[in-house]
């Protein structure tokens, strides 16, 4: 079992979300982020005033799944959350991470079946 963190762009989200649905991903955790990496922020204009602002915001998936569904699940999100052919800085990053355990609350389903 793997835990996915991917951080994308805000207007990426639907396409993602659908583009996991198509491959049988149908749990998943969306969280408002912000945050910089290479992009460093970005200069704005407010009622004629500009200033730079270091956080931009994105957005946060964090996906469960079992590990025959890894590779089919990074794909559809890289493939869809990446802009043109080549990507480019602001398009995100994903974390792939071991989860020991998965436990159901519900009904106190264990392991891969709990996902």
């Amino acid at each position: 079992m793997k835990l996915i963190v991917a951080i994308i762009q805000p207007t990426k989200l639907r396409p993602v979300q659908e583009a996991l649905a198509r491959i049988g991903v149908q749990r998943m955790t969306v969280c408002d982020a912000q945050g910089y990496g290479r992009q460093k922020g970005h200069r704005a204009t407010y009622r004629g005033i500009e200033y730079t602002t270091q956080l931009l915001r994105k957005i946060t998936l964090e996906i469960a799944v079992n590990d025959d569904f890894l590779d089919r699940t990074l794909n559809a999100i890289i493939e869809i959350a990446r802009t043109g052919p080549e990507g480019d800085i602001g398009d995100g990053k994903i974390f792939v991470l071991p989860m020991d355990e998965a436990i159901q609350i519900g009904d106190g389903q264990r392991g891969p079946g709990a996902i």
